[in-house]
């Protein structure tokens, strides 16, 4: 079952088998055996990639959730021994992932040798439940039902420019000034990145010739003076304090804390929560340089 879920999850026969640790020839031979065994057809294969036919839909669902049950079984034994251990896998963003995420990963395994970490950092969340993914750190709430989040830090997204492009084009007054100012965006979630909304009631859509899918990029062109940008506070507060950068229209601002979002079934896992925990307290040691008054 574990075999499959890798193979079901990749997009190639020899994405699984790197994964795997096997041939891709190894890969195809076990999983016509299982075939063989069940009497169904799992997977339609062709030269690029593999997908699932309903059995094999059928199958996986089945088998995450027996390896999910196992899972917890394991966790419960080993959190009464109080030393967490086996895999842990977590998904965040790329800059947050870098900076915060990852330190905490490297300070955790250091403290329960017994724990293996995959840290896998997109641009936008993955689906927790069908990447097998135990632990997600992400902006705003989560929007599968059956997920368990807890606040990591209270956060907004803030409106940013250097005070040399401010002496050059003017600070604006009003929300509608942004569609007269160089504003530089996120092509990020999927989202209309262009259209910036504050609450329920306000918005703008703003231009500019500057945009990536790179927060760290784009604070950095916001640095050099060449436009407003919507960013969070724990990104950008230091430059604000140092007076690399001035906040704009203050009264206008996202709500965007950072969560760490699992799935339910893992509401008692040791490794998670003490993960958390973790993360948790080395973010609030920094607190201060993360967010503004």
């Amino acid at each position: 079952m574990r075999f499959f879920t890798v193979v079901a999850q990749r997009s190639s026969l020899s994405e699984a088998a790197l994964e795997l640790g096997l041939t891709a020839s190894a890969v195809s031979r076990r999983l016509a055996r299982m075939e063989d065994r069940l009497g169904v057809r799992l997977v339609n294969r062709t030269t690029r990639r593999v997908s699932l036919t309903s059995e094999g839909e059928a199958y996986l669902a089945a088998s995450m959730d027996i390896i999910n049950r196992i899972a917890a079984a394991e966790e419960a034994i080993v959190s009464a021994r109080g030393e967490p251990q086996g895999l842990l896998r977590i998904n965040a963003t790329f800059q947050f992932g870098r900076e915060h995420v990852a330190p905490a990963v490297s300070a955790f395994v250091n403290r329960h040798p017994g724990v293996e970490a995959q840290l896998v950092l997109t641009d936008a969340p993955l689906n927790i439940m069908e990447e097998g993914f135990d632990l997600q750190i992400r902006f705003g709430e989560p929007t599968a039902t059956r997920q368990v989040m807890g606040l990591l830090l209270r956060n907004r997204r803030v409106l940013v420019a250097s005070p040399e492009y401010l002496r050059g084009h003017g600070t604006p007054k009003r929300l509608s000034d942004l569609t007269q100012h160089s504003c530089i965006v996120l092509r990020q979630e999927h989202a209309a990145y262009d259209v910036w909304r504050f609450g329920t009631e306000d918005s703008v859509r703003v231009a500019g010739g500057l945009s990536t899918n790179d927060g760290e990029i784009a604070v950095s062109w916001v640095l050099n003076g060449h436009g407003i940008m919507l960013r969070s506070e724990w990104d950008v507060a230091s430059h604000v304090r140092a007076g690399r950068l001035v906040v704009v229209l203050p009264r206008y601002y996202m709500r965007a804390d950072v969560m760490a979002v699992y799935p339910e079934r893992l509401n008692l896992s040791a490794k998670v929560r003490l993960f958390v925990e973790l993360l948790r307290e080395r973010i609030k040691e920094r607190t201060p340089d993360l967010q503004l008054n």
